[in-house]
């Protein structure tokens, strides 16, 4: 943890509250941390209330191999927005407690208090900053078409009349991508992209288009899928925390800040996508949430 931050002191304070019970419906069993000492923040602030509570829900996905994918041998939540999650609540010094949150929901559970924070592949955008606020940016991700290896769609020209294309509810691709790039397919819209490559599987779609990282996931359960065509997007993710919480959304970044200087970053990065992409990593280092905006300013 760096002395740097200007806002934040260690205090010689004991004390984690252990939770206990059964974990609800979509969500994980608290995970402890080991954390001896806890962390002194502003009375008043999301991080004062967290420690004091002893654990932060975070919404994950729990079906996109790569970023938040449920395990079926161990049952674990695993990822790299799940091992960020972790980051965060290792610096706050409490239990991480994890939320099923897909894209419909993810706002709402910010808003209703669900969840504390977000780490859900989830693009940073003007619309959506309207309803949340943001962390910098931590991953750029780019938008891209996954098919069946037999079929003769090559990119988005492809995605005409007569085809149909799967992405999931309330994704930039539902709202903002497909009606411009491809107007005249036929888009179904599922909760989850889980549903959306099952359909690809059993035919019942002719595309699935989403971030390329995600279709990576999914290219390695099928290898017989074939990402296809021309980046259609850049999507710079960020973490999402309540609106008006500019102090906890600084917190948040500064721990990226942290994750991405220390070498951190580039580790979680290798584990969980550069292994199965072997591809390099754009840095997000220069990236701001303002040039984020720039890619997703306001659809009228």
């Amino acid at each position: 943890m760096q002395e740097a931050r200007r806002w934040r002191w260690l205090i010689a304070a004991l004390a984690v509250v252990a939770l206990m019970g059964a974990a609800a419906c979509g969500e994980e069993e608290p995970t402890d941390t080991g954390a001896e000492e806890p962390a002194d923040f502003p009375a008043g602030s999301t991080m004062a209330k967290l420690v004091d509570e002893g654990r932060i829900t975070v919404g994950v996905k729990y079906d996109v191999p790569l970023f938040g994918f449920k395990n079926p041998q161990s049952g674990e939540v695993e990822g790299f927005d799940v091992d960020l999650a972790q980051r965060v609540a290792d610096e706050l010094g409490v239990d991480l407690k994890l939320r099923e949150a897909i894209s419909d929901n993810r706002i709402p559970y910010l808003q209703d208090g669900t969840v504390d924070l977000v780490f859900s592949t989830m693009t940073i955008t003007t619309d959506r900053d309207a309803d949340i606020d943001f962390s910098r940016p931590f991953y750029i991700a780019r938008g891209r078409i996954l098919v069946p290896g037999d079929t003769d769609i090559a990119g988005v020209e492809d995605l005409g009349a007569g085809t149909t294309v799967c992405t999931a509810l309330d994704s930039t691709y539902e709202t903002v991508v497909l009606p411009e790039q491809a107007p005249e397919a036929e888009i179904k819209t599922p909760d989850t992209y889980s549903e959306c490559f099952a359909q690809l599987q059993r035919g019942s779609v002719d595309a699935l288009v989403t971030d390329d990282v995600i279709l990576a996931g999914f290219l390695q359960q099928d290898e017989s899928m074939a990402i296809v065509g021309d980046d259609l997007t850049t999507d710079p993710y960020g973490a999402g925390v309540k609106e008006g919480d500019t102090e906890f959304a600084d917190f948040v970044s500064s721990v990226l800040d942290e994750v991405l200087e220390d070498g951190t970053w580039q580790e979680l990065y290798d584990k969980w996508i550069g292994q199965y992409t072997g591809q390099e990593p754009e840095d997000p280092t220069d990236w701001t949430t303002e040039d984020a905006f720039e890619e997703y300013p306001c659809v009228e």
